[in-house]
């Protein structure tokens, strides 16, 4: 008996399908209620000021404004230190 089928099948064929992540909107942009600011996995981004943050860490905006990047020295909880970026929508 055939092992494989006499027509032929392949293997490949099983790459999954994009997620789209990354920096939606950007320095100095307009934005609305409810648009997404960035989408992304884990907290490389902190909500800052009229920010939201989702189930799946995607940022979105909490009022109409304008997006404003700033940077953040965090301390963690073992002492050590993280540059963090913060959205603010204002």
């Amino acid at each position: 008996m055939a092992h494989t089928k006499a027509i032929g099948s392949t293997k490949l064929g099983r790459d999954s399908i994009a997620k789209r992540l990354g920096v939606k909107m950007q320095d100095g942009q307009k934005i609305m209620v409810g648009q997404i600011l960035i989408r992304q996995r884990g907290t490389k981004y902190l909500p800052g000021d009229n920010v939201k943050r989702g189930a799946d860490d995607t940022l979105y905006a909490d009022k109409n404004g304008v997006v404003k990047f700033t940077k953040k020295t965090k301390t963690r909880f073992d002492g050590t230190r993280r540059h963090a970026t913060m959205v603010h929508v204002r």
